[in-house]
Protein backbone atom coordinates (compact mmCIF):
# COMPACT_ATOMS: atom_id res chain seq x y z
CA UNK A 1 0.00 0.00 0.00
CA UNK A 2 1.27 3.46 -0.92
CA UNK A 3 1.59 5.73 2.11
CA UNK A 4 3.33 8.65 0.41
CA UNK A 5 1.68 11.93 1.37
CA UNK A 6 0.72 13.78 -1.78
CA UNK A 7 0.32 17.55 -1.60
CA UNK A 8 -2.90 19.20 -2.71
CA UNK A 9 -0.92 21.05 -5.37
CA UNK A 10 -0.57 17.79 -7.32
CA UNK A 11 -4.35 17.60 -7.70
CA UNK A 12 -4.61 21.30 -8.56
CA UNK A 13 -1.82 21.13 -11.14
CA UNK A 14 -3.27 17.92 -12.58
CA UNK A 15 -6.80 19.32 -12.85
CA UNK A 16 -5.71 22.65 -14.35
CA UNK A 17 -3.38 20.82 -16.75
CA UNK A 18 -6.24 18.57 -17.85
CA UNK A 19 -8.53 21.52 -18.55
CA UNK A 20 -5.72 23.37 -20.39
CA UNK A 21 -4.94 20.36 -22.56
CA UNK A 22 -8.62 19.62 -23.26
CA UNK A 23 -8.92 23.19 -24.52
CA UNK A 24 -5.91 22.38 -26.71
CA UNK A 25 -7.70 19.30 -28.07
CA UNK A 26 -10.76 21.43 -28.88
CA UNK A 27 -8.57 23.99 -30.65
CA UNK A 28 -6.83 21.17 -32.55
CA UNK A 29 -10.15 19.88 -33.87
CA UNK A 30 -11.34 23.39 -34.71
CA UNK A 31 -8.16 24.21 -36.64
CA UNK A 32 -7.91 20.90 -38.48
CA UNK A 33 -11.57 20.96 -39.52
CA UNK A 34 -11.93 24.50 -40.85
CA UNK A 35 -14.18 24.59 -43.88
CA UNK A 36 -13.72 26.87 -46.90
CA UNK A 37 -16.29 29.36 -45.56
CA UNK A 38 -14.54 29.55 -42.18
CA UNK A 39 -11.15 30.02 -43.81
CA UNK A 40 -12.60 32.79 -46.02
CA UNK A 41 -13.89 34.53 -42.88
CA UNK A 42 -10.37 34.72 -41.37
CA UNK A 43 -8.36 37.93 -41.71
CA UNK A 44 -6.20 37.84 -44.88
CA UNK A 45 -2.96 37.38 -42.88
CA UNK A 46 -4.36 34.33 -41.07
CA UNK A 47 -5.62 32.92 -44.37
CA UNK A 48 -2.05 33.12 -45.69
CA UNK A 49 -0.69 31.32 -42.62
CA UNK A 50 -3.35 28.64 -42.90
CA UNK A 51 -2.70 28.16 -46.63
CA UNK A 52 1.07 27.87 -46.08
CA UNK A 53 0.75 25.40 -43.17
CA UNK A 54 2.12 21.99 -44.17
CA UNK A 55 -0.37 19.22 -43.37
CA UNK A 56 2.29 17.29 -41.46
CA UNK A 57 2.34 20.01 -38.78
CA UNK A 58 -1.02 18.65 -37.62
CA UNK A 59 0.85 15.58 -36.35
CA UNK A 60 3.01 17.32 -33.73
CA UNK A 61 0.02 19.52 -32.84
CA UNK A 62 -2.11 16.44 -32.14
CA UNK A 63 0.72 14.68 -30.28
CA UNK A 64 1.24 17.80 -28.16
CA UNK A 65 -2.37 18.16 -27.02
CA UNK A 66 -3.26 14.47 -26.71
CA UNK A 67 0.07 13.78 -24.99
CA UNK A 68 -0.75 16.61 -22.60
CA UNK A 69 -4.19 15.12 -21.86
CA UNK A 70 -2.65 11.70 -21.19
CA UNK A 71 0.07 13.28 -19.03
CA UNK A 72 -2.55 15.17 -17.05
CA UNK A 73 -4.61 12.03 -16.51
CA UNK A 74 -1.48 10.12 -15.48
CA UNK A 75 -0.61 12.87 -13.02
CA UNK A 76 -4.10 12.71 -11.51
CA UNK A 77 -3.82 8.90 -11.35
CA UNK A 78 -0.36 9.31 -9.79
CA UNK A 79 1.37 7.29 -12.50
CA UNK A 80 5.03 7.69 -13.46
CA UNK A 81 4.23 7.64 -17.16
CA UNK A 82 3.05 11.23 -16.70
CA UNK A 83 6.73 12.18 -17.08
CA UNK A 84 7.01 10.45 -20.47
CA UNK A 85 3.71 11.88 -21.72
CA UNK A 86 4.65 15.43 -20.74
CA UNK A 87 8.11 14.97 -22.33
CA UNK A 88 6.51 13.86 -25.60
CA UNK A 89 4.03 16.73 -25.39
CA UNK A 90 6.79 19.30 -24.79
CA UNK A 91 8.86 18.01 -27.69
CA UNK A 92 5.82 18.07 -29.98
CA UNK A 93 4.93 21.63 -28.89
CA UNK A 94 8.44 22.82 -29.74
CA UNK A 95 8.39 21.07 -33.14
CA UNK A 96 4.94 22.42 -33.96
CA UNK A 97 5.67 26.01 -32.90
CA UNK A 98 9.06 26.05 -34.63
CA UNK A 99 7.41 24.65 -37.75
CA UNK A 100 4.70 27.28 -37.75
CA UNK A 101 7.23 30.12 -37.50
CA UNK A 102 9.77 28.56 -39.88
CA UNK A 103 7.40 27.34 -42.61
CA UNK A 104 4.57 29.87 -42.67
CA UNK A 105 4.28 33.67 -42.72
CA UNK A 106 3.13 33.57 -39.05
CA UNK A 107 5.72 36.14 -37.98
CA UNK A 108 4.68 38.51 -40.78
CA UNK A 109 1.02 37.98 -39.90
CA UNK A 110 1.24 38.56 -36.15
CA UNK A 111 4.67 40.04 -35.52
CA UNK A 112 5.83 40.23 -31.94
CA UNK A 113 2.22 40.29 -30.70
CA UNK A 114 1.86 36.57 -31.49
CA UNK A 115 5.00 35.59 -29.61
CA UNK A 116 3.70 35.81 -26.01
CA UNK A 117 1.05 33.13 -26.57
CA UNK A 118 3.57 30.89 -28.31
CA UNK A 119 6.03 31.30 -25.45
CA UNK A 120 3.27 30.74 -22.89
CA UNK A 121 2.30 27.44 -24.53
CA UNK A 122 5.93 26.25 -24.56
CA UNK A 123 6.43 27.43 -20.96
CA UNK A 124 3.33 25.58 -19.73
CA UNK A 125 4.42 22.39 -21.50
CA UNK A 126 7.89 22.79 -19.96
CA UNK A 127 6.44 23.40 -16.50
CA UNK A 128 4.22 20.31 -16.70
CA UNK A 129 7.20 18.15 -17.68
CA UNK A 130 9.29 19.63 -14.85
CA UNK A 131 6.46 19.19 -12.34
CA UNK A 132 5.86 15.55 -13.30
CA UNK A 133 9.60 14.82 -12.94
CA UNK A 134 9.58 16.50 -9.55
CA UNK A 135 6.50 14.53 -8.47
CA UNK A 136 8.12 11.28 -9.58
CA UNK A 137 11.38 12.12 -7.76
CA UNK A 138 9.45 12.84 -4.55
CA UNK A 139 7.63 9.55 -4.71
CA UNK A 140 4.21 11.01 -5.45
CA UNK A 141 3.86 8.92 -8.60
CA UNK A 142 3.79 5.12 -8.79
Amino acid sequence: MDTTKVPATLWVVGAVALVWNLIGVAMFFLQTNLGPEQIAALPPEQQQVYAAMPAWLDIPYGVAVFGGVLGSLALLLRRRWAVAMFAVSLLAVVVQMAGVYALTPAWAASGASGLPMTLLIVAIAGFLFWYARRAAARGWLR
